[in-house]
């Protein structure tokens, strides 16, 4: 097995990895397997988590991102049932355990992996595959909390085994990464977009255009920060994320509150000019001028992203970085998600932001990742300032609080 895995590591985990360490992993694991379930006819899989790279916010009025999968994953040990048994015992968690025999919706299993499990299955089924059980042992490596999705990366695991084991790996990571969002929105009951579930299962880095939810169209793109001298760093600043539902869910809804002036669901459907012409009217008809700001985030960051794509597909680190930074500032200062305005007093992401750029002054970039508001930043650090940068935000935040990742080039996937 660890022969087999040997080859796989470099394409999960780029440069850094500790080879031992990953063999301890991947062998406990199937230990673990073996006393669980009394199996050694194991498979085993791995599925990433993500970062975004760009289009804060964006998603939820169908616009422009770039997200890439990342070298901390969660992967799990496999054996088939011959049953309809679905059995899933993750590190640190009570063992899920779905009989997919029924695949009605149940109330009393939303928000659970009961529920994400039994949709995805369901989804399978709609596509005319005969699914069956398996049982599986997870663990992960994904941060939770950290903006890099370890709820998705679970999703897209448990569908691509389902698509290994019964459907002769005849589904793509798009496909996968739609039936994860069908299960969280239909089943668990939360109404994500698709950004999360397609970094996470598509491998690389991916400008994703949301234009037609049920279709996006995939850029695949191919940079190495690290071949560049800059590593990518996610410094979690350990806010607290209670309370702060209202916050990010304000976001949207006051995205759609000024495509509603023009009689349009969402601001992909309205033009930046016709906004910019009737900002006085839109104004008095929101009354909330922090709709009109987040308003024209959206528009200008989808400018931004495919500003971006460019750079990245032409390799000028350079400019891309710019952009980052323009990025950034966006988010700070038009959607207003770098810190909580219900508690002011809490800006543990603008400190990290504000110690970013005085130690990079002006080479790298550093902006907020992921939903903000609490949680982490992102910063593009070149190597000879990596070992001052992390002793600067551990010297704040607490050790261990940066964490190094690499982009991931492997989709989703069984590994052995």
């Amino acid at each position: 097995m660890l022969e087999e895995l040997h080859k796989v590591y470099p394409s999960l985990y780029g440069r850094t990895f500790d080879e031992r360490d990953m063999d301890d992993r991947f062998s406990s694991l199937a230990e673990k397997h073996k006393d669980l379930f009394s199996r050694d006819d194991i498979m085993l899989f791995s599925a990433a988590g993500r970062t975004e790279i760009a289009g804060n916010h964006t998603d939820h009025n169908l616009g422009l991102v770039i997200g890439a999968a990342i070298n901390l994953d969660t992967i799990a040990c496999v054996s088939k049932r011959d049953d309809m048994r679905v059995i899933i015992a993750s590190e640190g968690f009570p063992v899920v355990d779905v009989d997919i025999s029924d695949l009605e919706i149940k109330e009393e299993e939303k928000n659970t992996t009961h529920a994400l499990i039994r949709g995805i299955a369901k989804a399978f089924r709609d596509r005319g595959f005969n699914v069956r059980g398996y049982q599986a042992n997870t663990t992960t490596r994904v941060l939770k909390g950290s903006g890099l999705s370890s709820s998705a990366a679970i999703e897209v695991l448990a569908a691509e085994i389902f698509n290994n084991i019964y459907a002769g790996d005849s589904l793509d990571p798009v496909e996968i990464a739609k039936i994860g969002q069908y299960a969280e929105n239909v089943y668990f009951g939360k109404p994500s977009g698709l950004l999360d579930q397609i970094s996470c299962a598509h491998g690389g880095i991916v400008g994703i255009d949301f234009k037609d939810p049920k279709n996006p169209e995939i850029t695949p793109l191919d940079i190495d920060f690290e071949e560049h001298g800059y590593a990518l760093i996610i410094t979690d600043t350990k806010g607290n994320h209670a309370d702060l539902t209202p916050e990010y869910a304000a976001v949207p809804p006051e995205m759609w509150k000024v495509a509603s002036f023009f009689g349009k669901e969402n601001l992909r459907e309205v033009e930046f000019d016709d906004f910019l012409a009737n900002i006085a009217e839109i104004r008095e008809y929101a009354k909330n001028d922090r709709a009109l700001l987040r308003a024209f985030h959206f528009f200008k960051e989808n400018e931004r992203v495919l500003m971006m794509l460019k750079a990245l597909e032409e390799d000028s680190i350079d400019a891309f970085l710019m952009l980052v930074e323009e990025s950034g500032n966006s988010s700070y200062k038009y959607l207003q998600n770098v810190y909580p305005s219900s508690h002011p007093e809490d800006q543990g992401l603008s400190i990290a932001l504000a110690i970013s750029e005085n130690i990079l002054e002006g080479d790298g970039a550093a902006r907020v990742h992921g939903g903000g508001f609490a949680g982490t930043i992102q910063a593009y650090v070149p190597h000879y300032l990596l070992d001052t940068y992390i002793k600067a935000m551990e010297g704040i935040f607490g050790k261990g609080c940066s964490t190094r990742i690499e982009i991931r080039k492997r989709p989703v996937s069984r590994i052995y």
